[in-house]
Order: structure tokens, then C-alpha cells, then sequence
């Protein structure tokens, strides 16, 4: 199983590796910079030796890289999109140093502007970065939660996108356990949590899913908010994660936990929960 969380870089970025496995993980992710602003500063040379040398002699088999918070690839705002896509390029540029294959982006919203419009702007930010670096390093659009004005909630959407964007070869899926649930997918039974993939495979094509995020919900289903839960103790259950992680084409695939740390379970407790259920 390529089980990993999200940590930290901080210090150094081949320190994320050191903490994924003091986590027993072999796959992790991170965010090459700092999550909250635009600015950025260049990977040093020196920096990218360490952390390929030490995917390998720790034996990681898959790092996964997650977008900054601020990028709307939806966006109606030419400056905000402009700066988007700037950003998408950069870790698509800096991934591919690193040895990363995945960016996962969130698809941002097309704040009140329409639909169509929204997957419009995402097109073009999605043909633009690939454009600008033209290497192996692939963007995974991540399916959103179903909050107003959110672009990517529906899998037809998220189709939508991969048909339209010019070398689709670099695009593929991460799927957000919690997010699908939000906006309308049912995971909560072993029944469920199968017709909801077996929905995905006939929509997009599970070939095309590189990522999984796992994340129970504190909302019911279709609540359209973005809110995770620890694995097991929100309204998705044990149940659908079961059936999740016993499916042949996701069990193999690099599975992240983004489950909250708090006073009654961190990373470990998740962890164990995963490791139990995949039984």
C-alpha cells in the first residue's frame, strides 16, 4: 500500500521525507513552497540532490506535490488568473526537478461569473503551464466539495476539462473521498462507495485516477462543505472505506491521508485506521 499524509518542509524540503518515515510511510505529500503567499523562493541545486538521493535510499515510492492555497484556476479576474497559472507552471517546472510526477490542484471558483465560464478559464490555465514547461510532470485536478460557485464538483465537469485541454496525456485525477461525498456522492456503504467508482470509471475512466485523498466527513452527504473528519468517525464510515481500499484500481494507487490532527486522533490513529480497514 503507497500510504501517506501530509507533512511539513520545513527546515529543508528533503525533511518531509525524514518525516514521513518516522511515520512508517512510503509516500507522502507536500507543498514545495509556502502554501499562503504568491512569492517564492528558486530550489537550490544542493536541496534537489539531497531529496532525490533520500527518495531513494529511504525507498519512497511516490511523492506527491499540492498546489498553494491562493491559485484560482477559475478565475474571472485576468490578474488572479494570469498569477494562477504562473504558479501552476512553476511547480509543474519545479516538481519535475525534484523527481515529483503530481501537482494536485485544487480548480478554484468561478465566483458567481457561471459554469461554463469557469471550466473555460480552467482550459486555458491548464493549456497555458503545460505549454510553458513541457516536461513529464503531470497536473491531477482534484474533484471539489460542491461549494457555491465551485468548478469540479461533478465528474462530468471534470471530463469536460480533460477533453478540452490540448495534451490531456499530462492530465489526470485525484479523488477526494470528502469532497465527493459533499457534493452528492454517496461512500458511506460498501454498495455505495462501489456505484460512486464504478460511476467515476464511466464518466472519466479509472485509469485516469493517479491520486486518492482520503478524508471522512463531518457534513451529511451533499452538505457542499469542505470540512474533513478522521477516518471512520464521520458520515462516510468504515464501510465505504472499506470497499475504497479493496477496489484493484485504487488499492495500488498513492493514497493521502488529509485527516485533522486535534485532541482525539493525529496522523498515527488515521494511519492505523487505514491500515485496519484494508484488511
Amino acid at each position: 500500500m503507497k500510504l501517506g499524509v501530509h507533512v511539513s518542509i520545513s527546515g529543508s524540503i528533503d525533511l518531509s521525507i525524514d518525516r514521513a518515515r518516522s511515520l512508517d510511510l512510503n509516500s507522502f505529500q507536500i507543498f514545495t513552497r509556502n502554501p499562503r503567499g504568491w512569492k517564492y523562493s528558486d530550489l537550490k541545486e544542493s536541496d534537489i540532490i539531497t531529496f532525490k538521493n533520500k527518495v531513494i535510499s529511504e525507498n519512497i515510492s511516490d511523492v506527491i506535490c499540492h498546489m498553494p492555497y491562493l491559485p484560482n484556476l477559475s478565475s474571472p479576474k485576468d490578474e488572479v488568473h494570469a498569477m494562477s497559472i504562473k504558479t501552476l507552471s512553476s511547480e509543474l517546472d519545479r516538481c519535475n526537478k525534484l523527481g515529483i510526477k503530481y501537482v494536485v490542484t485544487h480548480i478554484g471558483s468561478h465566483l458567481g461569473t457561471g459554469l461554463e465560464n469557469g471550466l473555460e478559464r480552467v482550459i486555458k490555465a491548464c493549456n497555458s503551464a503545460l505549454s510553458d514547461v513541457p516536461n513529464e510532470t503531470m497536473i491531477i485536478l482534484e474533484n471539489t466539495a460542491g461549494t457555491k460557485n465551485n468548478v469540479g464538483s461533478k465528474f462530468e465537469e471534470l471530463k469536460y476539462i480533460f477533453d478540452n485541454v490540448k495534451d490531456n496525456s499530462r492530465i489526470g485525477f485525484c479523488f477526494d473521498t470528502c469532497h465527493a461525498f459533499a457534493a452528492g456522492y454517496d461512500l458511506s456503504s460498501r454498495k455505495s462507495a462501489l456505484n460512486t467508482i464504478q460511476t467515476f470509471d464511466k464518466i472519466i475512466g479509472l485509469k485516469h485516477l493517479k491520486v486518492v485523498h482520503l478524508n471522512d466527513s463531518k457534513g451529511e452527504i451533499g452538505n457542499g462543505l469542505d470540512r474533513h473528519q478522521h477516518i471512520g468517525k464521520g458520515y462516510i464510515g468504515e464501510d465505504g472505506f472499506r470497499e475504497i481500499l479493496k477496489h484493484r484500481a485504487i488499492k495500488n494507487l498513492p493514497l493521502i491521508l488529509e485527516t485533522p490532527i486535534d485532541e482525539s486522533s493525529g496522523d498515527e490513529e488515521n494511519i492505523q485506521k487505514i491500515y485496519s480497514l484494508a484488511i
